[in-house]
């Protein structure tokens, strides 16, 4: 008895999408970020089409918003923050990547992609330094609590009681 291989049917929205990075941030200082780069993979062997979608278009230019991946290649996807104003600084808007097979129309999979707008790229670092350091002793407030004087956290096995009678290596 031979049997056929098949392809297994794909579930419409649970096809795993790989799209880096997962979170864009703009800086309205900075106008180098203005401009950035979407980058979706196709691990598959079959092509794969893609459509981005956006919360707020209207903030937002999608160079090539719709386009087709050859199976086991990637696209760059280019998004340009166009509305950059203090009233959009720390609003998060979403970009989603929808994909499917090439001669489907459902949605296979899809990845949604957050992006926000903040003042200063300066300001953002000293944030995130201050958050780190607060974390860092936090963790250390955390250890020093959970250890007690006196109290050893390794205690010797009884059934190895040699180990406290033999010297240690390099001791008399």
């Amino acid at each position: 008895m031979h049997q056929q291989k098949r392809q297994p049917e794909l579930v419409e929205g649970n096809l795993p999408v790989f799209v880096f990075p997962t979170e864009l941030i703009f800086y309205a200082d900075d106008q180098s970020t203005h401009k950035q780069v979407l980058t979706l993979y196709n691990p598959y062997e079959f092509a794969l089409k893609f459509k981005v979608l956006c919360t707020t278009p209207n903030k937002y230019v999608v160079v090539d918003a719709a386009g087709a991946v050859k199976p086991q290649c990637c696209v760059d996807i280019v998004i340009r923050h166009r509305d950059v104003r203090s009233c959009h600084y720390g609003v998060t808007d979403k970009f989603r990547l929808q994909v499917s097979e090439q001669s489907q129309r459902k949605a296979l999979g899809r990845k949604e992609v957050v992006a926000t707008l903040l003042p200063s790229a300066k300001e953002q670092q000293k944030e995130d330094d201050e958050k780190r350091i607060k974390e860092h002793l936090t963790e250390s407030l955390f250890f020093e609590q959970s250890f007690q004087p006196g109290k050893s956290l390794l205690r010797p096995r009884r059934e190895c009681p040699e180990f406290m009678v033999k010297p240690s290596p390099g001791t008399r």
